[in-house]
């Protein structure tokens, strides 16, 4: 079976040079059969995502036959470990996950080449950068993360098992999410690396392209969330984001995507940016490879580096030679990429995104810095150089800020210029009233934001997401009782119709919402408080109002793992309010250990339970309590995030279809910057 799975991967190689090859020369010759070779290129293409498929079929059924010939296999899975997991085994190594990028970039590819007649010229270019791409990664799974290698000796009798730490449910959905994110950007790269080649005439490629960057910025921003859930429950420290290096790694593409998903409305209405677009594209997939670099190369110290290898001189060289490219390109055709229009205001919505990148960008910049500080001071010093949570808090923290100041006042500017009176009448009451909550919140002594910084940081952020939401909701207020005075319908049919007419611009407002929900999340986090205790069966220990009593503690054991456990009885104020689980697993195939949280969720906090450990003399369990405020926010925000991306990504209804009494349209009436 392993001969299969290479075999297929060879087929794979060879088409994917034969699909870039051919696809070039059908480009460049100008003669009689040129179409005819293009053809070939694009059915080549379309043929290496059976033969990428059929190599990862052969891996996911060589898994579940539990075959430790193959030597990936063993490392990674082991006769009891779960169905659902040994199928996650496909990406929890680097030779699978590899494999699993050439899979999700062959299905990709295979889209596009089904779509070709969208614009024939145009898609060849982008197919021909799409198969170079195909190649390096088929390049690395054929001769330098081959994930058939077989095990040369004695085959053991039982595999290794998967890392503990992956074997948590959501294992199974955020790492496909991940590499659906990095490796859907290639798509928007091909495209506008194929639009610079061409120099192609217009902004087509970005209304072709709009969605496939969406869709992949969608996915990479479920995956940092699930990645940020899964920390949460699964490592046992209380917290969601510690800026480890391969969480900042998957950030930084989102970070350049969110920037090029909001600059590029500039090119399309104003015919502005174009530079600035072009590279915030190659940055974001540049950027794409390098996260997967970071996380498969073991080149920096990562609780999610789960492999150590040397095919990092590949991934640079890759880098070196995409980035060349790049350049190479600009260079020659920058004279294309020329602004039709000019800036002619500060107070304009064009102002308003080019300020909203900038910051982007510093955030980008800052994270990428911290992040490959350690490894920069190692090579110079000799000795690495830990950059840490203070570091990124330093300078995020203030970025973020901005950025939701921004995220509130910029929908209601609008295009070229805004008067200071459309200001006035669009801010004064979102303004008034999340002034007012920040005054209620330090009369009632939430918070007292001259106490600490952290304490400050936590009150803006709460004024300025109030400002983000009541904006948002103004909007929709005001343009919902516009379509109510025009159709005679009720408030919430006109919010629908008013929606379903431009689904882009509202989907766009209630993403904002999701965000301003999640930073509201974020700003609980200054008033987290824990305590640990070794707790005798009927002792307890006080967090906040909880009370927190060891009814017993227990063991378990099943063939994939042994557990101790807790039995914990939670009441508040005196009452009681349920009973959690705080468990520690030992792991028989691994050798290794993991904690299982338990956590009690509310909106207002969450009561969060580790089984740290037994006292060696006693034997009594150890169990550490976090008291964390509005984390549930969090998760909820970007809930809504997803769905204001999706509706974002909905048609338009025609306004035709629209019933209405006047012809006089929502967005004319509306003193913000419309048409977006």
């Amino acid at each position: 079976m392993a001969e299969l799975g290479s075999y297929s991967l060879l087929l794979a190689l060879a088409l994917s040079v034969y699909a870039f090859i051919a696809g070039i020369l059908a480009l460049v010759r100008k003669r009689a059969g040129s179409d005819v070779l293009g053809e070939t290129a694009r059915r080549a293409g379309i043929a290496v995502f059976g033969a990428v498929l059929v190599s990862s079929v052969v891996l996911v059924v060589a898994t579940f036959q539990n075959n430790f010939s193959i030597a990936y296999i063993l490392h990674h899975s082991n006769i009891d470990l779960p169905a659902p997991y040994k199928f996650a085994a496909l990406w929890s190594g680097q030779e699978g996950s590899l494999l699993f990028w050439s899979f999700l970039l062959a299905g990709y590819g295979l889209v596009l080449r089904l779509r070709h007649k969208v614009d024939a010229q145009l898609v060849a270019y982008a197919s021909v950068i799409i198969s170079a791409v195909q190649v390096f990664f088929l390049l690395l799974n054929n001769f330098a993360a081959n994930p058939f290698a077989m095990v040369q000796g004695t085959i053991p009798p039982d595999g290794n098992g998967l890392n503990p730490l992956l074997q948590y449910p959501e294992m199974v959905i955020h790492p496909p999410m991940l590499y659906l994110g990095y490796v859907g950007f290639t798509v928007p790269f091909a495209f506008a690396l194929a639009a610079l080649i061409m120099k192609y005439p217009g902004e087509k490629w970005i209304h072709i392209t709009r969605r496939w960057t969406m869709v992949t910025w969608a996915f990479l921003g479920v995956g940092i969330f699930l990645g940020a859930h899964w920390a949460y429950y699964v490592l046992g420290w209380g917290g969601y984001w510690a800026w480890d290096p391969v969480e900042n790694a998957s950030f930084l593409p989102w970070l350049t995507g969110t920037a090029f998903l909001h600059s590029v409305m500039m090119q399309e209405k104003r015919g502005m940016l174009k530079i600035w677009n072009m590279w915030l594209i190659f940055s974001t997939f540049l950027l794409s490879i390098f996260g997967t670099f970071l996380t498969r190369s073991g080149i920096v110290s990562s609780v999610h580096a789960f492999a150590q290898s040397g095919i990092g001189p590949w991934f640079v060289t890759f880098l070196a030679i995409t980035l060349a490219a790049c350049t190479y390109f600009f260079i020659q055709n920058r004279a294309h990429l020329r602004s039709e229009n000019r800036l002619e205001s500060l107070v304009s919505r064009e102002s308003s995104f080019l300020f909203n990148n900038l910051i982007l960008l510093v955030a980008c910049f800052t994270v990428l810095w911290g992040t490959l500080f350690p490894v920069l001071s190692e090579w110079v010093q000799g000795t690495k150089v830990t950059v840490g949570p203070p570091f990124f808090n330093k300078v995020m923290i203030p970025v973020a800020l901005l950025l939701t100041l921004l995220t509130a006042v910029g929908p209601l500017l609008s295009w070229r210029k805004t008067s200071p009176d459309s200001i006035r009448r669009n801010l004064l009451l979102p303004t008034m009233f999340s002034v007012a909550v920040g005054v209620v919140v330090i009369v009632f002594g939430w918070i007292r934001p001259w106490t600490a910084q952290a304490d400050f940081y936590s009150w803006m952020t709460l004024v300025l997401a109030t400002l983000v939401l009541s904006t948002v909701l103004s909007e929709f207020y005001r343009g919902g009782m516009v379509i109510a005075k025009q159709t005679g319908r009720n408030i919430a049919s006109s919010l629908y119709v008013l929606t379903r007419r431009n689904t882009r611009r509202y989907g766009g407002y209630i993403a904002h919402f999701g965000f301003a929900v999640v930073l509201i999340g974020f700003a609980g986090a200054a008033f987290n408080q824990d305590i640990e205790r070794e707790l005798k069966n009927g002792e307890s220990m006080q967090i906040g109002s909880y009370t927190i009593t060891c009814r017993t503690h227990t063991q378990d054991d099943n063939p994939n793992y042994s557990s101790v456990w807790a039995i914990m009885d939670i009441s508040k104020d005196g009452k009681p309010v349920d009973v959690m689980y705080p468990e520690r697993r030992f792991f028989k195939a691994s050798q290794q250990a993991s904690t299982m949280p338990a956590v009690l969720s509310t909106m207002r906090e969450d009561l969060y339970l580790v089984y740290s450990g037994e006292n060696q003399d006693s034997g009594n369990p150890i169990i550490k309590a976090h008291l964390n405020p509005l984390v549930k926010w969090i998760w909820t925000g970007a809930h809504i995030l997803l769905l204001g991306t999706i509706l974002a990504m909905v048609p338009s209804l025609a306004t035709s279809k629209v019933p209405i009494r006047k012809t006089v349209l929502v967005e004319e009436r509306q003193p913000v910057g419309a048409n977006d």
